[in-house]
């Protein structure tokens, strides 16, 4: 029983070792077997990655063609600021200042009162002025008066003349009568002193033929004294035009002793104080005016289909959340290099070309609050969808 035991033990030992050799050969090939497979994943990555970076590419493509497509009809610019009227104000008269109405950065409305400049000066110059025109109108009257006489005095002057001529006439007429008479008869019938007055009458009458002679030629002069007299009220006329023009000036100069608002809007940069000496010239402030619009330097290149009216889209960099709506008003015609103080001369030395800008003028529609006005010189970005 023991040696079949110990013979069965055997047994079992030997085809248990037989076994052995075989299961290290089998777990030594799937060895080798992962081995080589690892060795080829490692050589050849598969067609996965590939499919993934078509899928990626295909992604990116369609996304660039839905943005060509959505964006084909826009252009937009970041060289492009808030624009506006600023109205400069200085005096016209010099002074100083005895009333103040403005502060900083305060809203005013067209006509009101700013600055009043003292005004006693020009009060009186007004005064002066006034008493020359009145002492130019009287002499005026007087230059007519003198007209109206000398259109009556000077042809009865002339009448006078012409009678006197044949007074003289006949006079002289008579003399000579009595002188021939006297130098005719006998020496005997007349005498010496007879002789010597009819000599002297003769003499005396010719005198006045020859003097009323000379007054007609001077009274003869009736036209050119009567226009002598109408150049004097012409003259004092236009002494009355003068002094009406410096009357004119001197209420215009008190006048401008008070500085009202030409426009609504708000005072920027001021520059005056009470009591204070103005200049007449001199910047006092300016009045930034509510009419606000966007100039946009685009480039040329992108002027091709644009036209006035298309609709924009204006961000605000002040503003993010702030959606301005407007439209282009007009295109300068010319670039703004063209228009600047010292423009490229591109005739002379090497030529580079270089893309220029053209402002736009981009009005705004709507968008903008009331309360909330924007400053010139803002940062903006303006889209304008093209029409065509």
């Amino acid at each position: 029983m023991a040696e079949r035991r110990g013979s069965g033990g055997i047994g079992a030992w030997s085809r248990a070792h037989r076994g052995t050799p075989r299961r290290a050969d089998a777990a030594r090939q799937r060895n080798d077997d992962d081995a080589k497979k690892g060795e080829q994943s490692r050589k050849s990555p598969g067609k996965k990655p590939l499919i993934v970076l078509g899928v990626v590419l295909l992604v990116i493509a369609i996304g660039a063609f839905i943005w060509w497509f959505v964006t084909r009809n826009e252009v937009s610019t970041d060289d492009a600021y808030t624009d506006g009227n600023a109205i400069t104000v200085a005096p016209k008269v010099s002074g100083y200042v005895t009333q103040l109405n403005i502060d900083d950065n305060v809203y005013v409305h067209k006509g009101d009162l700013m600055v009043e400049i003292d005004r006693r000066d020009y009060a009186a110059q007004v005064a002066q002025a006034r008493a020359q025109l009145g002492l130019a109108k009287a002499q005026l009257l007087s230059a007519q008066a003198q007209l109206d006489i000398a259109r009556v005095q000077y042809p009865a002057q002339y009448e006078q003349a012409r009678a006197q001529i044949e007074t003289a006439s006949a006079n002289y007429a008579r003399a000579q009568a009595d002188y021939d008479r006297q130098h005719s008869v006998d020496p005997r019938a007349t005498t010496q002193q007879n002789i010597d007055t009819a000599n002297d009458q003769q003499r005396v009458t010719h005198a006045d033929v020859m003097s009323a002679r000379a007054q007609l030629k001077t009274a003869s002069l009736v036209p050119q004294q009567i226009r002598q007299a109408v150049a004097a009220v012409d003259a004092r006329r236009e002494q009355v035009a003068q002094a009406e023009a410096q009357l004119d000036t001197a209420q215009l100069n008190l006048a401008w002793c008070d500085l009202r608002a030409p426009s609504d809007g708000w005072i920027t940069r001021r520059n005056v104080q009470f009591g204070s000496f103005l200049q007449a010239g001199t910047s006092l402030f300016s009045i930034v005016t509510p009419q606000f619009w966007i100039t946009a330097n685009f480039k040329e290149s992108q002027l091709t289909r644009m036209r006035p009216g298309d609709k924009v889209k204006i961000s605000v960099d002040a503003y993010p959340k702030l959606a301005l709506h407007g439209h282009v008003d007009s295109i300068q015609l010319g670039s703004g290099s063209r228009f600047s103080a010292f423009p490229a001369e591109n005739a002379t030395g090497n030529f580079v070309k270089i893309v220029q800008r053209v402002p736009v003028k981009i009005v705004i529609d709507d968008g903008l609050p009331g309360n909330r006005p924007l400053p010139l010189g803002l940062s903006v970005e303006p889209t304008v969808y093209l029409g065509r």
